[in-house]
């Protein structure tokens, strides 16, 4: 102790100077491709709703329908609990809070639908149908009814389609900014999307209409639908779906995995057609890689079994589609699709149950990394940030309260911000 080391070094001088210059190059392109996550809300749901049944009052009235199906079909703690296999000690919390969020904030993510949901119509229909979706999206966020975010999904690129969903995506942004501009919580859907150069299309049509309307570069970004085998896997053997990240110019900001058409499309029966299917898990393993650092985020897709009918079958589409949401999570796909209000109780349900029952011990450990505590488990930097990412997530959808995380981690919000590494984790 005390003795001072004799420090020997052997590199010749200037030799760190030029290995760093010649590696700049690399560093640009690794801060360009790979700047990490946003650090924004992601919802853990898209709503999907056909134009033509869209309304302003929709967000409302799918977490009426939702909370009248919890009245009917498990209308207290314990009866949830058996229904879904919830522990006892988390059956209250989860119950009060799914209700709680259906109340207040039924739907985190809307998309006016024009693709499948709506289908081929009359131009004049679609136009008339585009130009009320801008109004009623304008009119919720004026009136703070709005979902967190809301936009639309237009109809793809393909040659059959492509001049009417440019006109429909035309129609809703310029009503939106005759009505007073863009929302801070815009979304678009690109779908079926086979080539790199329909994304590169759709980047160039945003730009134009920036241009078109002043508006910052890149202010108006889009998510990519992966519905077809193209999307994943290219001719040549290559993961076309890493090549679109590239091709939007920044501008992607979500991979959304089609279900039902991907299914199709490699073949799979209707049957089994499902997102625990082993072709989802590839398609969505693919995906997730692609995606990993880039600052685009995954979605999972959805079930098409509705818990409608008796209280059996109600019970038996609710077990279903909350297996499918906690193992969607499981595998770090924190966002998916719901199709029906009555979703929207076991979503809240897998959701908030993933993330208390994980509380404590998340908790624990980040509070051990902090006070460089040690314990049972070594955690690195890398962990400690998917501790407070899990803990953030758990607080952006009400699962988790301030209070509580600040009382286990002794860290406040923007303690727990402070662990995302704004570049790549190591």
């Amino acid at each position: 102790m005390g003795q001072h080391e004799k420090i020997a070094t052997s590199l010749p001088a200037g030799a760190v100077e030029a290995v760093g210059a010649s590696l700049a190059d690399v560093d640009a392109e690794l801060a360009r491709r790979y700047p990490g996550d946003p650090g924004t809300r992601q919802p853990v749901h898209t709503v999907y709703v056909p134009a033509d049944v869209f309304d302003a009052d929709t967000p409302r009235s799918w977490g009426d329908r939702a909370l009248a199906a919890l009245d009917e079909h498990a209308p207290d703690a314990a009866s949830l609990a058996r229904v879904l296999g919830l522990p006892d000690a988390l059956a209250g919390p989860v119950h009060e809070r799914v209700r709680a969020k259906l109340a207040r904030e039924p739907v985190e993510d809307l998309r006016v639908d024009f693709e499948d949901g709506y289908g081929p119509r009359p131009d004049d229909e679609e136009d008339e149908a585009a130009a009320r979706a801008a109004r009623l999206v304008h009119e919720a966020y004026a009136n703070g009814t709005a979902a967190p975010y809301t936009g639309i999904r237009m109809k793809c690129l393909e040659a059959a389609v492509r001049d009417r969903a440019i006109r429909t995506l035309d129609i809703f942004l310029s009503g939106l900014m005759a009505a007073g501009g863009l929302p801070g919580g815009l979304v678009l859907t690109l779908p079926k999307v086979c080539y790199a150069e329909q994304v590169a299309a759709m980047a160039r049509l945003a730009g134009e209409f920036e241009k078109a309307h002043g508006l910052e570069t890149g202010r108006i970004g889009f998510e990519i639908q992966i519905e077809t085998s193209q999307a994943v896997l290219a001719a040549d053997g290559t993961a076309t779906v890493a090549r679109m990240i590239g091709a939007a110019g920044g501008r992607a900001t979500g991979l959304h995995y089609g279900t039902f058409d991907y299914s199709a499309c490699v073949g799979v029966s209707a049957a089994h057609q499902s997102s625990d299917h082993p072709a989802a898990d590839h398609a969505k393993a693919v995906m997730q890689v692609a995606a990993a650092g880039t600052g685009v985020r995954v979605s999972d897709g959805s079930t098409n079994v509705l818990p409608v009918g008796p209280t059996p079958q109600v019970h038996e589409a609710w077990r279903l589609h909350y297996g499918l949401t906690r193992r969607a999570l499981a595998r770090a796909y924190y966002q998916g699709w719901d199709m029906h209000p009555g979703h929207l109780p076991t979503r809240y349900a897998a959701v908030y149950a993933f993330y208390r029952e994980g509380l404590e011990q998340a908790a624990a450990r980040l509070a051990a990394y902090v006070a460089k505590a040690g314990g049972a488990v070594m955690d690195e930097p890398a962990t400690a940030k998917a501790l407070s990412g899990h803990l953030l997530r758990g607080l952006d959808c009400g699962a988790l309260d301030d209070d509580e995380v600040t009382g286990l981690t002794g860290l406040s919000r923007a303690d727990l911000e402070g662990f995302r590494d704004p570049g790549r984790a190591g």
